[in-house]
């Protein structure tokens, strides 16, 4: 399985939530892979000063770098999606990456109408968690 978060992903993990930290702890323990999108980590990270609990789960992420193509593929999705946020869509193309490795895909968001209509325009098909 391979998990991919959002930015209401990490603001739970920065907020101690247990339930998102026991979820991440043990993919990671089963050896799984946890995705990042960069854009996501921008959006969520502000003070790092504060950010300890974060810093620490992040540094035993897979970072999935925002790079051109990818940021074509997340503007085109946008259009096709027919939504705005380019960050969103960045973590629907991680998904979409992601799940041509594992079919088995979960995606810890708190935007579930937005992710849904991208995850939906991009044809992927991952289980998708409200956090």
């Amino acid at each position: 399985m391979t998990l991919v978060l959002d930015t209401g992903a990490l603001i739970q993990v920065d907020r101690g939530n247990r339930h998102i930290l026991s979820m991440i702890e043990t993919a990671l323990n089963r050896g799984e892979r946890v995705h990042v999108p960069a854009g996501v980590i921008g959006q969520a990270w502000r003070d790092p000063s504060r950010r300890a609990r974060l810093s620490r789960a992040l540094r035993r992420c897979d970072e999935v770098d925002l790079t051109g193509s990818r940021a074509r593929a997340s503007g085109q999705l946008c259009g096709e999606a027919g939504t705005s946020d380019v960050i969103d869509a960045s973590v629907a193309v991680a998904v979409a990456e992601a799940s041509r490795r594992d079919p088995h895909v979960s995606l810890l968001t708190s935007d579930l109408h937005d992710l849904n209509a991208l995850l939906a325009a991009v044809r992927v098909g991952a289980r998708v968690v409200d956090v």
